[in-house]
């Protein structure tokens, strides 16, 4: 029967199930390796992408802590504040390239089971590890998810790049508020001898220099315990020290 004007033509079912035809999946062993070499490359252009987009966000928290640096060290009349709203900035950014890093943990760590148990093994065939390495990828593209919570993404983060940002904003800061040199009134004293007067430095506006002080311990203390944090060696981390 011929099909009307404007009207689709109806799509071929097949005669044993009636369901719709897909594409046609590989039979021979050639095609399958072409399958796999194919789907190995875009995995690896998605993680790459990925990791692009983690080390722009490290740039940014690195040019940020450069410049912020540079106006409140270079003349005495830059307030301390300007170090603080870096801090601010810098863990914004950090939960920025969390998230990215969730996304990339995902792609990364299918491209590392690929290489670990199949080009691993043609390259140098041995007794095989994980028999269902394969069904570990399928179900991961039929149901992503993350393997990893946004907490542990913040803690890897920190360990591997922002910790020595935060210790060189950190180390910037006390120097502001202790070096009366550093400060709009500026004294013949080299540092701050008085507590009281640290203190009274450290305020911001309106805001008591106790809650800044407060404020910023309780940062740098949730900082050290990412920092010291260890995972257990699960999973990728079992295998090498090549980690990003």
């Amino acid at each position: 029967m011929e099909t009307l004007i404007g009207q689709k033509p109806a799509i071929p079912l097949n005669t044993d199930s009636d369901e719709r035809i897909g594409p046609p999946l590989p039979t021979s062993s050639t095609e399958k390796v072409n399958a796999v070499i194919h789907y190995y490359r875009g995995e690896m252009g998605r993680m790459t992408s990925w990791r692009d987009r983690i080390d722009r966000t490290s740039n940014w928290a690195i040019t940020v802590v450069a410049a912020l640096l540079s106006v409140s060290l270079s003349t005495p009349t830059s307030h301390h504040g300007v170090i603080v709203f870096g801090m601010l900035l810098v863990s914004l950014l950090l939960l920025i390239e969390a998230r990215r890093y969730r996304f990339f943990d995902v792609y990364r760590s299918r491209v590392r089971q690929l290489e670990r148990y199949y080009f691993a093994q043609v390259l140098s065939p041995q007794a095989e590890l994980n028999v269902d390495w394969a069904c570990a990828i399928a179900q991961s593209l039929r149901r992503p998810t993350f393997f990893i919570s946004y907490r542990q993404a913040v803690f890897r983060r920190i360990r591997r790049n922002y910790s020595w940002m935060y210790l060189i904003l950190v180390l910037a800061w006390a120097l502001k508020i202790s070096s009366p040199k550093l400060l709009p009134d500026d004294t013949k004293a080299e540092v701050v001898n008085r507590w009281s007067d640290l203190v009274a430095n450290a305020a911001l506006g309106p805001v008591s220099g106790w809650i800044v002080l407060g404020g910023v311990a309780a940062l740098y203390a949730a900082v050290l315990i990412a920092s010291l944090y260890r995972e257990s060696d699960e999973g990728e981390f079992a295998f090498g020290q090549a980690h990003v």
